[in-house]
C-alpha cells in the first residue's frame, strides 16, 4: 500500500519524478526545456508552490499565470488545451504511481482546476493583446 503525500520532502520526490517525465515529453517537454534554464531553482520553486497548495503554508512567491501567459507569447500563443491534457495525464499518473490518500487527491483536484483557469486566462490574455492590437 502506497502512502499519502505528507511532507515537503515527498513534495519534492514528486515534483522531480513528475519533471523529469515532462522534459521527455513529445508534446509539453519543448516548453519547458526551451524555457527553464536553472531546472535545480525552478524544481524548488515548484516544490515551494506544492507545498504551499497542499499544506497551506507560505513557502510560494511568484505568479504562475503570468508565467504561463509569457511562455505563450514566446512560443507564438502555440499553447493549447490538449498540452495541459498531457500535463494533467502526466501529473495523475505521476501521483498515481507514487502515493495514494487525502492529499494525492487533493493535488490532482488543485492540478484539474488550475489548468483549466490557467488555460482560460492564456486565452483571454490572447484576445486582450488583439483587441488593444486593432
Amino acid at each position: 500500500m502506497k502512502r499519502d503525500i505528507e511532507s515537503r520532502e515527498d513534495v519534492a520526490k514528486l515534483v522531480e519524478a513528475f519533471y523529469t517525465k515532462v522534459r521527455q515529453h513529445q508534446d509539453i517537454g519543448p516548453f519547458f526545456n526551451e524555457t527553464i534554464i536553472d531546472w535545480p531553482a525552478h524544481l524548488q520553486k515548484l516544490t515551494d508552490f506544492w507545498e504551499t497548495n497542499l499544506f497551506f503554508v507560505n513557502a510560494y512567491k511568484g505568479n504562475p499565470l503570468k508565467a504561463h501567459i509569457d511562455v505563450d507569447q514566446e512560443f507564438n500563443h502555440s499553447i493549447e488545451q490538449a498540452h495541459f491534457g498531457n500535463w494533467l495525464e502526466l501529473w495523475f499518473s505521476t501521483i498515481d504511481n507514487m502515493y495514494e490518500g487525502e492529499n494525492a487527491h487533493l493535488a490532482k483536484e488543485r492540478a484539474r482546476n488550475m489548468s483549466h483557469i490557467m488555460y482560460i486566462r492564456i486565452f483571454q490574455a490572447r484576445q486582450n493583446k488583439n483587441i488593444a492590437l486593432n
